[in-house]
């Protein structure tokens, strides 16, 4: 299916990371300067648009009137040792990354697009590690951003002691997914770990905050594409739908 929607590219010469980092940008078809738009950064950036299928799905959705005028924005890594070290909570540049996603990319974004200029009009996306690098984010800036997607996050303690810590989740909106077969998933640095009982368990303590939060188990869910594209309209529908 041709894109309806226009694509673009836009580089960020980074001060945190020391890097020129690229933005993959895709605006609706009726994009006009004369909307406001809410803004969803996605993580696997080139993931979420060649497997995830978002371009496509975004399209579907602003025809059908079930999302609200959305920018989408990926964000891709160079390969799987610079993933982790930008996305793992205890990754060399992790906090480097996420003052470039707070400090930099929303600036930019704010100046180049008519956006809402506010938290709650603000996304992070992202599935495994990159799911976890969304609410980590969100978590230490969340007045910047107000809603997170996760499919399938990688959880550890640090993860769960930072939302059991957590000062400012009111308000926050999260949508969180794991499938049921994710017992036994191999990790970026090849070893195989259980990601369904973390995640169980991070569901517990999200629970108990004051946020608007919905959590799926995907039946007989694997830790791939398959999956994670077959949700992501609900995903998308559940932090930016109209109804």
């Amino acid at each position: 299916m041709q894109r309806k929607g226009k694509m673009t590219e836009k580089q960020i010469d980074s001060t945190y990371l020391g890097e020129t980092m690229t933005l993959k940008i895709y605006q609706t078809e009726n994009y006009s300067s004369l909307y406001k738009y809410n803004l969803c950064i996605m993580q696997d950036g080139n993931d979420y648009f060649q497997l995830g299928r978002t371009a496509t799905f975004s399209d579907r959705l602003h025809e059908a009137g079930k999302l609200e005028n959305t920018i989408f924005v990926g964000i891709h890594y160079l390969d799987k040792f610079d993933r982790r070290k930008k996305y793992h909570p205890s990754g060399e540049q992790n906090e480097a990354y996420i003052k470039f996603l707070a400090k930099e990319v929303v600036p930019f974004l704010d100046d180049a697009f008519p956006t809402y200029l506010m938290g709650q009009t603000r996304a992070l996306m992202g599935d495994s590690l990159a799911g976890t690098l969304a609410l980590m984010t969100a978590l230490k800036y969340p007045h910047t951003f107000g809603k997170v997607v996760m499919q399938s996050p990688y959880v550890d303690e640090t993860v769960l002691q930072a939302v059991e810590n957590a000062n400012f989740m009111d308000g926050m909106e999260i949508y969180h997914t794991i499938g049921t077969a994710e017992t036994a998933v191999k990790t970026t640095d090849d070893k195989i770990s259980d990601f369904l009982a973390p995640n169980r368990r991070l569901h517990e303590i999200i629970s108990k905050q004051n946020t608007t939060y919905t959590y799926h188990e995907l039946p007989d869910g694997e830790h791939t594409w398959k999956y994670w594209q077959k949700d992501l309209p609900n995903a998308l529908q559940a932090i930016f739908g109209t109804e």
